[in-house]
């Protein structure tokens, strides 16, 4: 590993070049393909979710691996105790249900699990941010769309409404978690949605397909551990009313006298220990980004 690696480096490293976003597709997201089209127009088009399936019902015999960090990123920032965190905007809907168990696979009530993701213009919203994350948009900085926190039920269990996450150079289409055990994070990490399900709507859906190829897919980011990918890829199904249904079980410590795993790649192992700290903008090179 090298410690004077160069301010592109850096940057390609973090998944932080270039984010040019057109201004007209800051607040959007959306739907299509055989059989039930995709929904639109965010998740009051989830007519449907009261019968949605409970997608834990069949989880049995689930193997209790931790589930292993990855790097916060500089985008965190204020959030809102709500399930519904799209705050209007418009977009493809997407119920994200997670479900918190200990090391026993035992599930952990009184959990709180942050979340937060790119809109579908691949922009984070909020004015506590790095400008990396919105910049130069007054609309974005002065939104909290798609930031939200919500408490695990008895089963362990968080819902979560939103809309599908867009891209943004760099980076394959995340998103971003805490669980905290009282005031305690227990894990910080990210989750990916399948690569054919990412084609399939950045490649036919309204405001994801106007904005060209995504530049990286799931096995060329470069934050995970490519050979720890699958344990953060979300298991999804599409809805009778359109709308995405992303799940996941996730394994966390009970303790924080539980040693935590990592899954961070090794350029990412290689920045860290370089000096560059990925969750604080004032460790970035001069004149970032």
């Amino acid at each position: 590993m090298t410690k004077n690696m160069t301010r592109r480096q850096v940057l390609e490293g973090l998944g932080l070049t270039m984010m040019a976003v057109p201004l007209g597709q800051l607040l959007a997201c959306g739907g299509g393909t055989t059989g039930t089209a995709w929904a639109t127009e965010g998740t009051a088009a989830m007519t449907g979710a009261s019968s949605y399936p409970n997608p834990f019902a069949s989880d049995s015999g689930a193997v209790c691996k931790l589930t292993c960090e990855q790097i916060q990123g500089p985008c965190y920032g204020a959030t809102l105790v709500r399930k519904d965190i799209s705050e209007g905007q418009n977009g493809l809907p997407v119920r994200l249900a997670l479900r918190v168990l200990d090391e026993s696979c035992k599930p952990i009530p009184g959990a709180t699990v942050d979340i937060w993701h790119a809109g579908p213009a691949g922009v984070y919203s909020g004015e506590d941010q790095h400008p990396f994350c919105n910049p130069d948009n007054a609309e974005a900085r002065a939104g909290r769309w798609f930031r939200g926190v919500q408490t695990t039920d008895a089963d362990g269990r968080v819902d979560f409404d939103t809309c599908f996450p867009g891209w943004y150079s760099g980076r394959a289409i995340h998103i971003h978690f805490i669980v905290r055990i009282g005031d305690t994070a227990s894990v910080t990490s990210q989750l990916y949605f399948e690569d054919s399900l990412n084609d399939d709507i950045l490649n036919t859906q309204a405001l994801y397909n106007t904005r060209g190829e995504r530049d990286t897919r799931n096995t060329a980011d470069n934050i995970v551990d490519q050979s720890q990918l699958g344990d953060f890829t979300l298991q999804t199904r599409k809805m009778t009313d359109g709308a995405l249904l992303a799940w996941k079980t996730l394994i966390v410590r009970s303790s924080t006298g539980t040693p935590l795993c990592e899954a961070n790649s090794q350029t990412m192992k290689d920045l860290i220990d370089s000096g560059v700290d990925p969750n604080d903008a004032s460790t970035f090179p001069p004149g970032f980004p």
